[in-house]
């Protein structure tokens, strides 16, 4: 192979040339050489070249010009016929300062002149130029003759001046008699438009996924606002019942599921809307809630507030609200305000409890009307009305086991007391000790139930506070300081886990109890008064942090 500095395949002279040209200011990549015909030379025909002799000896090669003579005359090796033709460099016309910029046709170099008198020349005017050129912090004549030194290429050997004449402007075309090409790996500075697109690429993409994250933000703020507007998103467990109060609940023409199911919510009617909606699903069996007005209470379980507003339309009726731990006299009030039958019609029936089936002891019907919700048609009776209740009653000392008429009356009365003095978590501890001070075998109070809440209760009043007279007043006979055992009778209507207690207490050895805390409802047991004493001092100790009146 040929071992020309020209050759298309010296690719270590050629990339050392391609530097320059990035540094060279006047390079102008814009224009590439393809597009400026005059810079294509015209073709030329290859020389001559030896043939072997048919008879198989070697023909004498045939030297194609004054160069290729003078190879052969200095015992140079000729290129063989297979190798390919030196490239034919062809110069550009580079423009002095404030000179017009054209691209000539490139003057051929004359062929009479030896070539290494004709690159000597061409480094030269390159060397001149060069010179010329310092202000634009050029050194081309240095380093193109310290490049053709340390290449090796010396223009004596090879004719041809600077190694790198030939690849000092990327608009150069070269040529090997068999394919043209030019230089076109744009310069260093050619990359800052990628680089700037780039950049712009990734500035594009972040203002997006900003966006993207406020969007996702906002659209989070919004199914949180409506779930918390609805009532929505999971939430407490529903309201065990039976409810509380009276409240009037009125669904506006249009209203749907959803904004009904909010509103329960916000007026605290239900805990749970999702619980809601899904009762409401299950019991409308092809029929809807219709706008109006519905008396309802506060804390009513979903499916109890559901059932409500499934009323059929034409269907009049009256309703009403027991609720657990109230009184004969409020019991009635809330009859009387839910079927306008007044009170004192619910009273006059309470004097004989009897007619009602209950034992002689019973003094009243205070006891046995069971707590829940109810719905009469609007003709029913006061008395068919208190039958029903006190039926309800009956009904769940029987589940409990307790069917005799005495015993009956009896259970109730431990269930009111627990009702009155106990969470519902210590019911059945709390029957327990009163199970164990009604023991005739009992030293610690010797029979004596020393409740407040009777107390009270024959005094005509509510709460817990009372002085050491009340306490000794034996014409209360509610009074269980007083006197042993049971008071004269229930003390409010008991729920049915109450009864539930009552009827079956738990063993355990307790003889006295107090709710130290009456917001969280905990209580203390204790097996001896010295123990209760303390406890007692708790309860104090809290009702003085408290307002005026909490405690009593």
């Amino acid at each position: 192979m040929s071992k020309h500095p020209d050759d298309w395949t010296n690719l270590p002279s050629r990339r050392a040339a391609r530097g320059r040209q990035a540094a060279d200011p006047r390079f102008d990549d814009t224009v590439p050489p393809y597009w400026d015909d005059d810079a294509v030379p015209e073709w030329e025909e290859p020389a001559e070249e030896a043939w072997p002799d048919p008879a198989g000896q070697p023909a004498a090669a045939q030297p194609a010009d004054a160069a290729s003579a003078q190879a052969a005359a200095a015992d140079e090796p000729v290129a063989d016929w297979n190798d390919p033709e030196p490239a034919t460099v062809v110069q550009h016309h580079v423009p002095a300062p404030g000179e017009h910029r054209r691209r000539p046709r490139p003057e051929s170099a004359p062929e009479a002149e030896p070539q290494a008198d004709y690159a000597a020349d061409t480094a030269a005017e390159d060397a001149h130029y060069a010179a010329g050129t310092t202000d634009r912090g050029w050194e081309a004549a240095d380093d193109a003759h310290s490049y053709a030194d340390n290449r090796g290429y010396a223009a004596a050997d090879h004719g041809y001046a600077d190694a790198n004449q030939g690849y000092a402007d990327d608009g150069q075309v070269y040529h090997d008699g068999r394919l043209d090409f030019f230089e076109d790996e744009p310069a260093a500075g050619r990359k800052r438009p990628v680089r700037t697109k780039k950049r712009a690429r990734r500035r594009r993409n972040t203002i997006m996924l900003v966006v993207f994250a406020v969007f996702a933000a906002g659209l989070v703020g919004v199914v949180l606002f409506l779930q918390n507007l609805l009532g929505m998103g999971g939430g407490p467990e529903d309201y065990a019942g039976p409810g509380e109060g009276q409240v009037t609940f009125t669904v506006q023409e249009g209203a749907g599921p959803l904004v009904i199911a909010g509103a329960l919510v916000e007026q605290d009617i239900i805990s749970n809307s999702e619980i809601f909606l899904g009762e409401l699903a299950s019991q409308a069996d092809g029929r809807e809630v219709q706008p109006g007005e519905y008396q309802m209470q506060y804390k009513l379980p979903a499916a109890d507030a559901a059932a409500i507003l499934l009323e059929d339309v034409g269907e009049k009726v009256s309703y009403a609200a027991i609720n657990r731990t109230w009184r004969e006299e409020e019991v009635f009030a809330a009859l009387s305000e839910g079927t306008n039958i007044p009170a004192s019609e619910f009273a006059e029936l309470a004097k004989d409890p009897q007619q009602f089936g209950l034992p002689k002891e019973a003094r009243n019907l205070e006891g046995y009307l069971f707590p829940g919700e109810y719905r009469w048609p609007l003709e029913t009776s006061a008395k068919d009305i208190l039958t029903e209740l006190v039926g309800n009653t009956v009904d769940r000392l029987t589940k409990d086991g307790i069917s005799d008429p005495q015993e009956q009356f009896r259970v109730l009365t431990i269930a009111s007391i627990i009702e009155a003095e106990a969470g519902e978590a210590d019911y059945a501890t709390v029957a327990g000790a009163i199970q164990n001070r009604l023991k005739p075998d009992n030293t610690e109070t010797n029979g004596l139930i020393q409740s407040d809440a009777t107390v009270t209760y024959g005094l005509g009043r509510k709460g817990y506070d009372i002085t050491p007279e009340e306490k000794a007043d034996k014409s209360n006979p509610y009074n269980t300081y007083a006197h042993t055992g049971l008071p004269a009778g229930p003390i409010n209507s008991p729920g049915g886990p109450a009864i539930d207690a009552a009827a079956s207490p738990a063993d355990v050895p307790y003889y006295y109890w107090v709710t130290v805390n009456l917001d969280t409802g905990e209580t203390k047991f204790a097996e001896t008064l010295e123990q209760h004493n303390a406890y007692t001092k708790e309860y104090q100790q809290w009702c003085s942090t408290q307002k005026e009146g909490r405690c009593s």
